[in-house]
């Protein structure tokens, strides 16, 4: 078994101190007061959601997202929303919806919560909701856009683990994609040695907390109880978006159209890779 570090968990943070600590070495912290102000921690139920918004379509996801063929990175099924929820409370599931971006329907909800003064450059236009049943799990991964993200849980309690950046190869990152498929709760180290070398941050994100994610930090997510969070982005500067529309270029555009024609091959060709890169972590990545 791994094992994982704890994580800070800080109130009143200034801008300064921030960027100091967090923002400029790239390393997570749990806010514990920086959505205190937000109606929406008290508003947004699921009694609240089913009422006033249940008749709009969502897309839901399972486990089948990420894997190979037909399917790939595309909803299982859209139904309605008061539908989905009524499954999220009737207990565990694979479902979930993910980076939904309600507020194109429904934008009265931005007036519940606000854009946080801890650093500059966050991207108004991309707030996204993230719901999933008790139990349903996120393949590990980094967020293609290459953005800092603040992570605020409204409902529900989620399971978080982090690794760094660097760690991709050792983590089995598999080419042309963000995610790696290994099992960092049960790891194989016959099969992934490499995982041997890893270390990461473990939190039980709590609601009304907010969990800073850096850029490039690799996460998997497991939803302890049925529940649902709102990310904000932010980035450094014009270069750091330039380097995100790069990647989504690079790890969703071509992956998604190589796997259109060869399916099956295409990932068994990711995998080789990915563990040929993990036997050679001294040498510099090309592909």
């Amino acid at each position: 078994m791994l094992e994982f570090q704890s994580i800070e968990r800080r109130s009143g943070l200034t801008r300064e101190t921030f960027a100091k600590e967090y923002l400029g070495p790239l390393k997570p912290v749990v806010f514990t007061d920086l959505m205190a102000s937000w109606p929406a921690k008290e508003k947004w139920t699921i009694e609240y959601f089913k009422e006033k918004y249940g008749d709009l379509m969502v897309p839901v996801v399972s486990n089948n997202f990420s894997r190979p063929g037909k399917g790939y990175l595309t909803a299982d099924m859209h139904i309605t929303f008061r539908e989905y929820l009524e499954i999220l409370e009737s207990g565990p599931s694979d479902l979930r919806i993910f980076a939904w971006n309600i507020f194109w329907k429904a934008p009265e909800l931005r007036e519940d919560f606000e854009i946080p003064d801890i650093m500059d450059g966050f991207v108004n236009e991309l707030p996204f909701f993230f719901f999933g049943c008790e139990g349903s799990r996120v393949t590990l991964h980094y967020d293609v856009d290459m953005s800092h993200v603040f992570l605020n849980q409204i409902y529900g309690r989620k399971r978080i683990i982090l690794f760094s950046p660097e760690q991709g190869r050792q983590l089995y990152h598999l080419p042309f994609t963000v995610s790696s498929h290994v099992n960092i709760l049960d790891p194989d180290f016959v099969k992934h040695p490499a995982l041997q070398h890893v270390k990461g941050i473990e939190v039980m994100l709590m609601p009304g907390e907010t969990l800073f994610i850096p850029r490039g930090y690799w996460h998997y997510i497991e939803y302890t109880d049925g529940g649902y969070s709102i990310s904000l982005r932010s980035f450094d500067s014009v270069l750091f978006k330039v380097q995100g529309l790069a990647s989504i270029t690079k790890n969703y555009a071509v992956d998604r159209l190589m796997n259109r024609f060869m399916g099956k091959r295409w990932y068994n060709l990711k995998v080789r890779v990915a563990a040929r890169r993990a036997g050679k972590i001294n040498e510099p990545q090309n592909l």
